[in-house]
């Protein structure tokens, strides 16, 4: 059967990676009843990790594009905890996004932008979410963004 969100998103141009292994000693994500908390996924696409400071060396367009890669990470680790069928997704409760930026750099919601908007794109009303965005002096591996977030499964 295929799954109607993956062909929603094969119709943007994404296919799901695998969902990444945990960096250190803590789980990818917790499923508590009805609800998935999945861990922190850093920016990163098919050629590696996205790195940068937002105000230094990196545009707010290319932080939105890494918030982006994270987004895709985020439904790669849904899929694992949904035992691989995504469609248990009810929605998109809240996302925390962390910017590594400079102290003066203030579009931390432009560079998010990149994560909530292809949601609602992906997957329309079910990916509307609260939000959170804030800066970091530094990320993991010097990546530009990292973000964790709640869904809703049935």
């Amino acid at each position: 059967m295929t799954s109607a969100i993956e062909e929603r998103l094969a119709d943007l141009g994404v296919t799901l990676p695998e969902a990444p292994a945990p960096a250190a000693n803590y789980v990818p994500f917790v499923k508590l009843g009805e609800m998935v908390h999945i861990s922190g996924q850093i920016s990163g696409d098919e050629d590696g990790l996205i790195t940068g400071k937002l105000g230094e060396s990196m545009s707010v367009e290319e932080g939105a594009k890494a918030a982006r890669a994270c987004a895709i990470a985020l439904l790669a680790q849904l899929k694992s905890a949904c035992g691989g069928d995504i469609d248990r997704l009810v929605r998109v409760v809240k996302l925390t996004g962390f910017v590594n930026s400079t102290p003066n750099f203030i579009e931390q919601p432009e560079v998010i932008n990149g994560a909530s908007d292809f949601l609602v794109e992906a997957l329309g009303d079910a990916g509307r979410h609260a939000r959170a965005a804030v800066s970091v002096a530094s990320l993991p591996k010097g990546v530009a963004v990292e973000i964790d977030g709640l869904f809703q499964i049935a």
